[in-house]
């Protein structure tokens, strides 16, 4: 997760979402182990976490998230010289899971945009500080 001042994923050329102020951009990892509560308890850390300037939360400034699915960040480097990808999610739960975090951030009110899952995205962003974190649950 990165604290930005813009991002936006363009799809095919046409761009799929945006935050054209500051928020956070999310990329979002779903593990294989994930249980059923996880989508709500995340949405919940990104919406209340005092991650933004003068340690604000986009709960407390409605500052808005673009969340885009991001299986690698699973992605395991230990061994050789090609990640292993076995500790993601399977795409069909990986989307639920990410379909889920969305709708319980806009429960919460939060303004979210996304990306597409599993397309080719080009994502782009203008990192706030540089400042970001691995938000894990």
């Amino acid at each position: 997760m990165s604290r930005v001042t813009s991002a936006r994923v363009v799809v095919d050329g046409e761009v799929v979402g945006e935050l054209d102020r500051p928020g956070l951009l999310v990329l979002l990892g779903v593990h294989r182990d994930d249980g059923p509560d996880a989508p709500a308890t995340m949405a919940r850390k990104l919406h209340e976490m005092r991650l933004l300037r003068d340690e604000e939360s986009c709960a407390e400034t409605g500052a808005g998230l673009l969340v885009v699915s991001q299986f690698t960040v699973y992605g395991d480097t230990r061994k050789g010289r090609r990640p292993s990808w076995s500790a993601a999610a399977p795409p069909a739960a990986a989307h639920a899971a990410v379909d889920a975090v969305v709708a319980a951030l806009r429960a919460r009110g939060a303004s979210v945009a996304t990306g597409k899952f599993r397309a080719d995205m080009r994502v782009e962003s203008v990192n706030d500080g540089p400042f970001t974190v691995l938000v894990e649950i």
